[in-house]
């Protein structure tokens, strides 16, 4: 898998564990409790797992919204965080 491949994949679990726990990241970016780099880090970090497929089966499991990340998560800490907001 390429890079760019490897690079949208884990913005769109980034993105979809988010729209799971309900944290709207344009919204947060706008009010200014998230940055753009907190963005980018947040992918990379995710870049660095090793179950991106249990991801994916956990979001698809959680379609309709959950409480919290599953403790798998890389992003578990910062996505529960703003969950709470």
């Amino acid at each position: 898998m390429g890079l760019l491949t490897r690079l949208d994949r884990h913005a769109d679990l980034v993105g979809r564990m988010a729209d799971t726990l309900g944290v709207d990241l344009v919204e947060a970016a706008q009010r200014g409790d998230i940055g753009e780099g907190s963005l980018r880090n947040a992918v990379h970090t995710c870049m660095g797992c090793t179950q991106p497929g249990a991801c994916e089966s956990w979001l698809d499991a959680h379609s309709q919204g959950a409480s919290e990340t599953p403790d798998f998560c890389r992003n578990k800490a910062m996505l529960d965080r703003m969950a709470t907001r």
